[in-house]
């Protein structure tokens, strides 16, 4: 068991455009969240690195998803500049060299590796030339993200299971694309709370089922609630 305080395994998904909308959302979802991502969304605000000390200043840990892609020196460099803002978790895409140098420059930061975006399937991944089955790719990611150094990956629920089985339970498991029930959205690859956690996740992301709850807090609580079941 890594040590992980049970409220902190539910980050909430910050996607909105506005950073008054996010705060608004954080002072309505009160103690009920603890850990919030921010993605590119809101980078375009121009008020990106307020938000994340606003965020840090009211005691939250702060998920940096930009997931950076680019020349390894280069994303080395933004790492290390990145890691002195005090946020948790920051996610960078696969690639050997640019995993070690991200895992070379992260100092407190935990480095997340992306396997496969959840937003994709089979016959997307065929599309972009990956001819091995989804399991695979995960696993072989996984695997080079903890080798490189990496702390972590992003990884669909369904294949949690097999990264528990092949790569050391050192690594840890983020999992986005959790929905409660069946859902006909632009997330393909998903899994429900419990699932996720019953198969070796460590952390889940939740954006839409509370966002668009009619009640926010009700909602995230409820989820947090069936955390702690599965502990």
């Amino acid at each position: 068991m890594k040590d992980i305080k049970i409220e902190d395994r539910l980050i909430f998904a910050l996607d909105v455009p506005e950073v008054s909308q996010a705060k608004d959302l954080v002072n309505q979802l009160d103690e009920s969240v603890n850990f919030y991502k921010i993605g590119m969304e809101m980078l375009m605000t121009g008020q990106y690195f307020q938000l994340m000390d606003w965020l840090i200043a009211k005691d939250k840990k702060v998920f940096v998803d930009l997931k950076f892609f680019d020349v390894p020196e280069t994303v080395g460099r933004t790492i290390n500049r990145l890691s002195q803002y005090g946020a948790t978790f920051a996610t960078i895409h696969g690639n050997q060299g640019l995993m070690e140098k991200a895992a070379e420059n992260k100092g407190d930061l935990k480095i997340l590796a992306v396997t496969a975006l959840t937003s994709l399937d089979r016959g997307d991944l065929d599309d972009l030339g990956f001819k091995c089955d989804v399991q695979d790719l995960v696993i072989s990611r996984a695997k080079r993200a903890f080798e490189a150094g990496c702390d972590g990956v992003v990884s669909s629920g369904l294949e949690v299971p097999f990264l528990r089985e092949y790569v050391d339970n050192k690594l840890i498991a983020v999992t986005p694309g959790i929905r409660p029930v069946a859902n006909d959205d632009d997330q393909k690859r998903v899994v429900d709370v419990a699932t996720a956690f019953k198969s070796g996740s460590d952390y889940i992301v939740v954006g839409r089922p509370i966002k668009n709850a009619d009640d926010p807090y009700a909602a995230a609580s409820n989820i947090q609630d069936i955390i702690k079941t599965c502990f």
